[in-house]
């Protein structure tokens, strides 16, 4: 350990200034747009010169390793820590993601311009780069996961920024669920080495790993399982398809996420984690395989597309997995006593790619802005109208080919001296390179050289303003210098920095440096025939290649593989789920609702005309009957006193049985007809008399 000052030991701020205009951003000033961006690129411009000045202490240093954190969970002598390393692997990626996202907002400035949402990119931008700082600056697999999974949400957020595309909406949607399956396995490689380690510490893990206290079986699942959230967030086969589509976001987006940092934070882990594959060579030969199955995938794909931003994505892609395949070989290596320059040319090749692939898309970007397409076959004869941008694109192609004496040439070149001991591996390295050299400049002749192929479009285009053209300068410069850093005998220091310490590979002239300078020249000069002397037909090349031609451009046909063995059965399953749940169980909870329904109606019906009904129906009788019997109560003494002896001259006719009796029987029956007509007669009158008073009241 080393006592660094007080800003080293304070490099968390490196990362918090960011977060803290994201929330100024969000709280405060999203109404004024320029403010919002003011500050933005304030804050990271300020990381930017800790970042830098941290380099510079860690180099004065020679490369020694400062690291701080505090426990703030314990479970059963089980410790989450945040803290924070500083080694020359953090310091390189700080200054990295710092210049590159500097660049970046400075560049959005431009490109952003009358976007409805601006205030709101940049908050995302700077959310993203806190994530981003915050995974480099940890000191732990606690953190570094929790920062994973955060740059994973604000990548999301950024590739899916203009949602209302339902491309865009859709890439978004593919970048998160692809790289979930990788983080998946990176998830488990992490309960794995907390259950096996008994800590998620770098140095603790590193020193029992180093020790043999790991089983080597169980290092090598876990060092797999880890290995897959890099190829998730990497963009290495077979989760490499989601990194194409992303490039529906804005172009600052693709500079930023896809070029130099979130797709390079699989890089980072799997060198953060090198101790882990240098103890398992099986381990290190799947990274190895991997690396290099996907940069010679994605360089094939990258020479037959027409989209900008496409080729440039794979051209990523096929990079990203030069530099896996260069760490696997070095884990490879190591582990069985040999000496690999693999890790200095996997993280060399990490810094120098940052520079010239982020230029190569703001670039485009640039390009995008002043013609308004992003098919390259609409394009052609720009380099008279983009006087900055055509030559800053030119540069960073030669360097990302390889030319003497560009950054690319040396960064690439120690990965090719990795795979010198495997010939497999050498040979496809250089014909990676040779693909490389040729679908760059097929882009640049293409797009910047020959007779313009649209002439509105071309009649249109402008240079970008200087917002966009400065960063575009100043990437170029780097994608020039940044690279000799590694010049044999020259800076020989740099790769003892990377190495902080340990037995490092020393660079030296190689005849391969030849070889493959010569390699990536052919591929230009055949690039040069195709496109700009148009010697060499590339439609009869086409025609030539059909087969192949026609494999590279539908991009090896994984969408639609993926489409058919996972996409379809899924879906399939989904929605056979769906009509499960719609018929039978809702069909039984909703059968179960209309039985209910249909038995509360039978009881509703039977209490209204059963139950109200008898008791209805007897309040009814009585009310009859009452109505009847109320033309009896009259208020005549007469009436009652008839009413009384017809009613006892009834009783006793059916009494004593009268009827059978002579003369005497029907005088009483004579008198009994004739005391019922009295009475119903006076009935008849008392009704009358009533109904006759009451309609006299209502004319009253």
């Amino acid at each position: 350990m080393t006592d660094y000052s007080w800003l080293v030991k304070n490099i968390y701020i490196t990362a918090l200034l960011p977060l803290l205009a994201f929330v100024m951003i969000i709280f405060f000033l999203r109404w004024k747009e320029k403010l919002s961006a003011g500050f933005s690129i304030s804050m990271i411009l300020l990381s930017w010169l800790i970042s830098v000045y941290t380099l510079i202490e860690v180099v004065a240093k020679q490369g020694a390793v400062y690291e701080a954190f505090y426990s703030f969970m314990s479970l059963r002598g089980f410790n989450l820590e945040i803290g924070v390393l500083v080694d020359p692997l953090t310091a390189i990626m700080l200054v990295v993601v710092t210049t590159i996202g500097a660049c970046v907002q400075i560049y959005s400035v431009g490109y952003m311009h009358g976007d409805p949402r601006f205030s709101r990119f940049f908050a995302y931008l700077s959310l993203f780069l806190f994530s981003m700082l915050g995974l480099v600056i940890a000191n732990n697999f606690f953190m570094i996961f929790i920062f994973w999974e955060m740059v994973g949400l604000t990548s999301y957020l950024l590739i899916g920024f203009w949602f209302e595309k339902d491309s865009a909406a859709d890439a978004c949607k593919k970048a998160f669920i692809t790289t979930r399956i990788g983080d998946l396995g990176f998830l488990v490689g992490l309960f794995m080495l907390a259950f096996y380690a008994g800590t998620l510490n770098y140095g603790a893990v590193f020193d029992q790993v180093s020790a043999g206290m790991i089983p080597v079986g169980i290092l090598t699942a876990i060092a797999i399982f880890i290995f897959m959230g890099a190829v998730g967030k990497s963009a290495q086969f077979p989760l490499h398809v989601w990194l194409p589509d992303a490039m529906e976001g804005p172009t600052p987006v693709s500079a930023l996420i896809h070029a130099a940092t979130m797709v390079a934070a699989g890089v980072y882990l799997v060198a953060r984690t090198m101790a882990l594959f240098v103890g398992s060579a099986e381990a290190s030969m799947v990274v190895a395989i991997i690396g290099i199955i996907t940069s010679f995938i994605a360089a094939t794909i990258a020479l037959t597309q027409n989209d900008i931003k496409r080729v440039l994505a794979y051209s990523t892609v096929s990079q990203l997995g030069y530099m896996i395949m260069a760490l696997g070989l070095y884990g490879y290596d190591t582990n069985l006593g040999h000496h690999s320059p693999g890790f200095y040319a996997g993280t060399f090749h990490l810094m120098t790619h940052a520079f010239f692939k982020g230029l190569l898309f703001l670039a485009a970007g640039s390009v995008i802005h002043a013609i308004h397409t992003n098919n390259i076959q609409e394009m052609g004869g720009l380099w008279k109208k983009l006087k900055f941008t055509a030559p800053a694109f030119c540069i960073a192609s030669l360097s990302i080919s390889g030319i003497f004496p560009l950054a690319g040439f040396w960064s690439k070149d120690e990965i090719v001296a990795s795979a010198s001991h495997h010939p497999v591996f050498l040979i496809l390295t250089l014909a990676i390179a040779f693909m490389t050299a040729f679908y760059m400049w097929r882009l640049c002749f293409l797009t910047f050289f020959g007779e313009p192929r649209d002439a509105e479009k071309y009649e249109h285009a402008h240079e970008s303003p200087k917002s966009m053209t400065y960063p575009l300068i100043f990437l170029a410069g780097l994608s020039v210098v940044a690279g000799w850093v590694g010049i044999p005998n020259v800076a020989p220091w740099f790769a003892s920095f990377v190495y902080h310490g340990a037995e490092a590979y020393h660079p030296h002239w190689s005849w391969l440096m030849l070889v493959s300078f010569v390699i990536a020249s052919c591929g230009i000069y055949l690039a040069y025939l195709m496109y700009y002397k148009k010697s060499i037909s590339a439609d009869k090349v086409a025609e030539k290649f059909g087969l192949l031609y026609t494999f590279s451009y539908n991009k090896w046909y994984f969408d639609e593989l993926y489409d058919l063995i996972l996409l379809r059965p899924i879906m399939t399953f989904a929605r056979w789920m769906w009509s499960f749940d719609a018929r039978v169980i809702d069909g039984a909870v909703n059968g179960t609702g209309w039985l209910t329904i249909k038995w509360s109606d039978i009881k509703l019906w039977f209490d209204v005309w059963i139950v109200d009904g008898a008791v209805n129906g007897s309040g009814w009788l009585v009310e009859q009957c009452g109505q009847i019997l109320r033309f009896l109560q009259t208020g005549s003494v007469q009436f009652y006193v008839l009413f009384v002896v017809t009613m006892t001259v009834l009783f006793a006719v059916f009494k004593f049985n009268y009827i059978d009796m002579g003369f005497e029987s029907w005088l009483l029956v004579i008198l009994l007809v004739i005391t019922l007509a009295a009475t119903v007669g006076r009935m008849v009158s008392t009704l009358r008399v009533k109904t006759d008073s009451g309609s006299d009241e209502k004319e009253s």
